[in-house]
């Protein structure tokens, strides 16, 4: 949502896939989830489910969650895994595109871009898009670059899209505001907090 909210936005009835939509049942809260406002026995994921649907609700999307642990919680899956549910899904809906992070910093984020390359393997007639992580991609050291290189390396020819936006649009800050417990996080582990999901979207 936070790198392609607008991408989904111009598309009526996408389908989101959060591969990571599962976490333990009950039990101590994770660093993150204590930046996030939530509180000892509550329904952590639960709440993000809430929050995710809502914000799909703007858009007209709708969301598909994946039974993958968020990677605070211990890894649970591995890139072969996490492809063949994305295949199964492409397939169940009936996709003829597929965009995906390129997977920048985040662990989770990179297991799935990882399991994008799978997959893409899998089903190389579909129209294969991958856009740059909001946050992340602000990190030193070009990680764009080098996940474009892994694209490369799977035998795709990237290339940039030359894409008509700017900053967000109405609709996409809407959205956003929906998840506000990520939102809190973020404000609360950097200076510049989520900023940079206002900034134009990216893709390859």
């Amino acid at each position: 949502m936070f790198g392609a909210g607008e991408l989904i936005a111009a598309h009526p009835g996408a389908v989101v896939v959060t591969v990571f939509a599962a976490g333990p049942a009950g039990g101590e809260l994770r660093g993150w989830d204590r930046d996030c406002g939530f509180a000892d026995g509550e329904d952590v994921m639960r709440v993000r489910r809430d929050e995710d649907r809502a914000a799909l609700d703007v858009l007209g999307a709708r969301p598909i969650w994946l039974p993958f642990c968020d990677d605070q919680y211990g890894r649970d899956t591995d890139a072969s895994r996490v492809a063949s549910a994305l295949t199964e899904t492409i397939d169940d809906v009936g996709a003829t595109s597929v965009a995906v992070p390129l997977g920048l910093f985040h662990g989770d984020h990179v297991l799935v871009h990882e399991a994008a390359l799978i997959a893409r393997a899998r089903r190389p007639r579909l129209a294969w898009v991958t856009y740059e992580d909001a946050i992340y991609r602000r990190l030193a050291g070009d990680p764009v670059d080098a996940r474009i290189g892994a694209w490369r390396d799977a035998g795709a020819v990237p290339e940039r899209i030359a894409a008509p936006m700017g900053p967000a649009s109405a609709l996409k800050r809407r959205a956003v505001a929906c998840y506000a417990s990520q939102l809190r996080g973020l404000s609360a582990r950097s200076p510049t907090g989520f900023a940079d999901v206002f900034e134009p979207e990216t893709y390859w």
